[in-house]
């Protein structure tokens, strides 16, 4: 499906048209991966577009780029203001996704970083589900992937750095080659991490688990819903997991700020609970979309509005 475009990108301090956003060949990202990103959503609430958790997707990025040696030439206020600019520079009908990206141009060869110079963008479009409306309600098959997560001597799992999502990108393809939708990836002693861009939960006897970011993303979504769940009487837990106790959850689903709330009810083809969408699954789905998209003033705080 070709990407929907918008009008402009926002590129270092400047609104640029849609096709002029362009980088050289030889830029140095491009050839040794050392990028950084975030993945952020605004949706379409009463008062209009608004941007869930900008102030923490913009911090994440900026813990990013310290991990990786880069040195972002804004300051995250001149960040959040772009993603603003950008959005009210563009026309949107219905929910949006945002990527901002910053990565090491054209001037320089080599694996060293050093003297190279810093890009940043952010663009955005309108974006559905990431999985397909059908998966939000009908739950979606995920393979344990072969493939597994590095260990925190080998990659920084708390650096979203385009360089961790090879791994992520060789496990999907995997995964969808074997009929499935999605990889579930294990860390190096055997304990499910992640997908292969969301956070794991799964429901037993009532509680919700979901493992520890020992070799994940500390997931901004995955720190709302757990929020979430605990605000509607849940007892949520992190612990380590075993891949056999997936098989036997009651229920189990992904979160991401893509794949939002989406149920998981096949695993290896083990049918998960019912083969449908759990009943924690549903509450915090439809909780977590109240929240998103204004509906729950509890949460409004975490809404940047494009006023």
């Amino acid at each position: 499906m070709a990407l929907p475009e918008a009008e402009h990108i926002w590129y270092d301090g400047k609104l640029v048209k849609w096709q002029d956003a362009t980088v050289h060949v030889l830029s140095h990202s491009l050839h040794y991966g050392n990028a950084v990103f975030e993945g952020i959503r605004a949706y379409q609430t009463p008062r209009g577009l608004a941007i869930f958790r900008l102030k923490d997707h913009v911090k994440r990025l900026f813990d990013s780029a310290k991990c990786c040696l880069i040195k972002i030439p804004f300051t995250p206020e001149q960040i959040e203001q772009a993603h603003i600019d950008l959005l009210k520079s563009n026309t949107y009908k219905d929910n949006v996704y945002i990527r901002p990206l910053v990565f090491l141009g054209y001037g320089k060869m080599g694996v060293s970083n050093v003297g190279c110079p810093v890009n940043t963008i952010v663009a955005a479009w309108e974006w559905g589900a990431y999985m397909g409306e059908d998966a939000l309600d009908k739950g979606i098959k995920v393979k344990i992937s072969s493939w597994i997560k590095p260990a925190p001597f080998s990659m920084m799992a708390k650096a979203k750095a385009s360089a961790n999502y090879f791994n992520s990108q060789m496990a999907n393809d995997d995964a969808v080659a074997c009929g499935f939708d999605e990889a579930l990836l294990l860390d190096a002693q055997g304990f499910i991490s992640e997908g292969s861009g969301e956070c794991f939960f799964m429901v037993r006897d009532g509680a919700i688990i979901t493992p520890p970011n020992d070799t994940s993303l500390e997931s901004i979504t995955q720190k709302t819903v757990i929020q979430i769940a605990q605000d509607l009487g849940y007892t949520v837990r992190r612990e380590r997991l075993t891949r056999d106790a997936a098989y036997t959850a009651d229920e189990a689903f992904f979160t991401g700020t893509a794949a939002e709330v989406t149920p998981i009810t096949n695993i290896d083809g083990r049918i998960i609970g019912s083969g449908r969408r759990g009943e924690v699954a549903k509450r915090l789905q439809e909780a977590y979309f109240e929240v998103v998209m204004g509906k729950n003033k509890k949460y409004e705080h975490m809404l940047a509005f494009i006023d």
